[in-house]
């Protein structure tokens, strides 16, 4: 047999705050008398069925029970009893621990889950550098589009063809991949996404530099954000590259046009001699 300290901390885990033993138990303590005395099952129901007519209004107060002073009743025992609700509480409407659990849990997840970031880049190649370009407006070039002229101007501006080819079967790689389903789409597996297509067509036919023009591409192929354009970034597993705003920016604010001729002139020597 179990000491009643024990017994006690086994009864508070399983949530049980009241039993009775069937047997004397040896060092336990004394049983309270209310929960010996015996209650007729059809006064209970009654009892109840007066109740439910009326739950807007409260119950009258249960008189308290009468205690033998012969017995001796543990100190927990007493706090459990001042502790107790009156019986007209079963009536009212109550979650359960494991509900309000799930409620919490779930808050803790809207919280916590993001939505997957969404992108659309297109990789082309012009001479022997590779670029990676955020589209504007997520669909692929055009030949009259205003960002894919500019695009243009920056190529003969670097001494590169300017009509760039498209790489692969010329889908642009959009993000997330999936609208449905429970595949991982968070920003972490779209980073490793990119860098796995540019390390695929790197590994097939490499570039002297890659260029890295909006956004998108800083974020999710150099793992830089904006205060890294104009700059020279040396990415693990893909090699060197050139970070850009997105061509949307640049119509927009013609001033950091000037910024990013001194950064391509800076690189220029790396696809015109090959260094």
């Amino acid at each position: 047999m179990i000491s009643e300290s024990r017994r006690r901390a086994f009864l508070g885990a399983m949530q049980i705050t009241t039993w009775l033993p069937r047997a004397e138990l040896p060092f336990a303590a004394p049983s309270r008398p209310e929960l010996v005395h015996y209650v007729e099952p059809d006064s209970i129901l009654a009892s109840v069925d007066d109740c439910e007519p009326a739950i807007a209004q409260p119950a009258p107060p249960t008189p308290p029970s009468v205690i033998p002073q012969s017995v001796a009743v543990p100190s927990y025992a007493a706090d459990a009893m001042r502790a107790a609700k009156p019986r007209s509480a079963v009536l009212e409407p109550k979650k359960s621990a494991a509900q309000t659990q799930d409620a919490g849990s779930s808050t803790i997840d809207q919280r916590i889950i993001t939505p997957p970031p969404r992108f659309a880049l297109q990789l082309l190649r012009a001479g022997n550098c590779l670029l990676l370009v955020e589209l504007p407006t997520g669909d692929s070039f055009q030949s009259r589009d205003p960002a894919y002229l500019l695009l243009k101007d920056m190529l003969r501006a670097a001494r590169l063809p300017d009509d760039p080819k498209q790489v692969g079967d010329g889908e642009p790689i959009r993000w997330p991949l999936l609208h449905r389903g429970s595949l991982e789409q968070g920003a972490d597996a779209a980073r490793d996404y990119v860098q796995g297509v540019l390390a695929a067509e790197l590994e097939e036919m490499g570039c002297a530099c890659l260029w890295l023009v909006g956004l998108p591409a800083l974020r999710f192929a150099g793992e830089v954000e904006m205060d890294a354009c104009y700059r020279e970034l040396n990415i693990e597993g893909i090699g060197l590259a050139l970070a850009m705003p997105g061509l949307e920016e640049l119509m927009e604010q013609p001033t950091h046009k000037a910024k990013l001729w001194k950064a391509i002139r800076r690189s220029m020597s790396r696809w015109v001699t090959g260094l």
